[in-house]
C-alpha cells in the first residue's frame, strides 16, 4: 500500500537561501504525525510545499500514489489534500454553521446555492450539524465567526478542514494562542478523527506532541535531522542539544 502523502528530495530556495533542503518525508496512512523544530527550521516552507502554495525547487509531492507537484492548492484540495494555517482563515461575518456549509457545498457542486434556502441544502446543513456535534460546536452553531472566543475558533477552523472529506489533513500550530484546557481540547478532538484520516500536524508545545503523536519529525536549519517514535525522539541527544534546549551553550 503506498503511503497517504509523500514528499520526496523536497527543495525550496529563496535566492541563494535554502529554506527546504533534499526533505525526504512518508507519512502511513492514519498517522498521527508530528512536524517539529525551532523556529526558521523550514516547517510552514515545507508544509507550503506539501499543499502547493510554493512550487519546489527541486523534489516532488506524492498523494497516495499520485504525484501532485504541478497541481494548485484547489486541485489538491479536491483530491484530498487540507490544511489550517497558523493564524486563521475564517469568514468573520458569518455564522459558524454557514461557514461550514461553504466548503460542503463546494465539494458537493453546489457552491452556487449556498445561501438560496433551497431544499437541495437540507442534507449540506445535516452534514454540517453532524460535523459541528463531533467537533463540540454545535451550541455555537448560529453565532457569528467572530463573536466565538478564539479556542473556538481553531476550532471551527478544523471543522472547514474536514468538511472538504480529507485523507490528509496538514494542521499548522493548531493550538496557537489558546490556554493550555483548549489545547488539550483541540488535541482530543484531532486524536478521536477517524483513521482513514491521516494527519500531519506542527506544534511547539512538546507535552502535546509527545502525547498525542504516534511519529515525529524533526527538521533543522531546513533539513530533517531525524524521524522516529515519540521514545525515540525523546531520548535522541540531538534533539535534545538543538531543539529541547539541552545542548551546551
Amino acid at each position: 500500500m503506498s503511503a497517504a502523502l509523500r514528499a520526496a528530495g523536497l527543495c525550496k530556495r529563496f535566492g541563494e537561501f535554502r529554506a527546504n533542503d533534499a526533505i525526504s518525508l512518508e507519512l502511513e496512512s492514519g498517522a498521527r504525525h508530528a512536524l517539529i523544530g525551532p523556529n526558521g527550521a523550514g516547517k510552514t516552507t515545507l508544509v507550503n510545499l506539501l499543499t502547493g502554495v510554493y512550487a519546489p525547487s527541486a523534489g516532488d509531492v506524492y498523494l497516495g500514489s499520485e504525484r501532485v507537484t504541478p497541481l494548485a492548492q484547489h486541485q489538491r484540495v479536491q483530491r484530498g489534500l487540507a490544511r489550517t494555517f497558523q493564524i486563521n482563515q475564517l469568514f468573520s461575518g458569518l455564522s459558524v454553521i454557514d461557514s461550514v456549509l461553504i466548503p460542503i457545498c463546494q465539494r458537493r457542486g453546489l457552491g452556487a446555492r449556498i445561501f438560496a434556502g433551497q431544499r437541495s441544502l437540507d442534507e449540506p446543513r445535516r452534514e454540517a450539524w453532524s460535523l459541528l456535534e463531533r467537533l463540540r460546536l454545535a451550541d455555537e452553531a448560529e453565532r457569528l465567526t467572530r463573536e466565538l472566543a478564539y479556542g473556538k475558533q481553531r476550532l471551527l477552523e478544523l471543522a472547514l478542514g474536514l468538511a472538504t472529506r480529507p485523507r490528509v489533513l496538514i494542521l499548522d500550530e493548531p493550538a496557537s494562542g489558546i490556554p493550555a484546557a483548549e489545547s488539550r481540547e483541540m488535541f482530543e478532538v484531532i486524536a478521536a478523527l477517524p483513521r482513514d484520516v491521516t494527519v500531519l500536524f506542527i506544534e511547539h508545545d512538546m507535552d502535546l506532541v509527545f502525547r498525542f503523536a504516534e511519529r515525529i519529525s524533526v527538521l533543522v536549519a531546513g533539513r530533517l535531522l531525524v524521524e522516529g517514535d515519540p521514545d525515540a525522539i525523546a531520548k535522541d541527544a540531538r534533539v535534545r542539544e538543538v531543539y529541547l534546549g539541552e545542548g551546551e551553550p
